[in-house]
This record gives C-alpha cells, sequence and structure tokens, in this order.
C-alpha cells in the first residue's frame, strides 16, 4: 500500500468520523435539556477533525511550482 493510498483511507475515516459527529451534535442539541458541556467537546473534535481533514488534503495535492 503506498503512502497516498494510507493517506487517502486515513481521509475517508476522518470525513466518516466527521459526518457522525455531525449526527451526534444534530441529536444532542435537539434534546429539551442538551448538555450544553457534551456539546461543546464535540464541536470541539468536529472542528479538529476538519483541521486534520485539510492537512491531508493539502498533502495530497500535487506541489505547484510557479
Amino acid at each position: 500500500m503506498s503512502q497516498q493510498d494510507k493517506l487517502l483511507e486515513r481521509l475517508e475515516i476522518l470525513k466518516a468520523e466527521h459526518r457522525d459527529l455531525d449526527d451526534a451534535i444534530l441529536a444532542l442539541a435537539q434534546r429539551s435539556v442538551p448538555d450544553m458541556v457534551q456539546l461543546a467537546r464535540l464541536k470541539k473534535r468536529k472542528l479538529s477533525l476538519k483541521d486534520d481533514i485539510l492537512r491531508l488534503e493539502s498533502d495530497l495535492l500535487p506541489d505547484i511550482i510557479a
């Protein structure tokens, strides 16, 4: 398995986790009394995942020499 294949696999895992967090955040927010601490933790984790996703996508793009 090449390095690029490993990065693509990791990227898909992170995107799936990001989507799952979307669902979890939505479900938690719709409760009559949402747990604000847990909600904040999930949102922070989601932002962290987004940063990781963007970093991996950047690594996968070829460098353009201008």
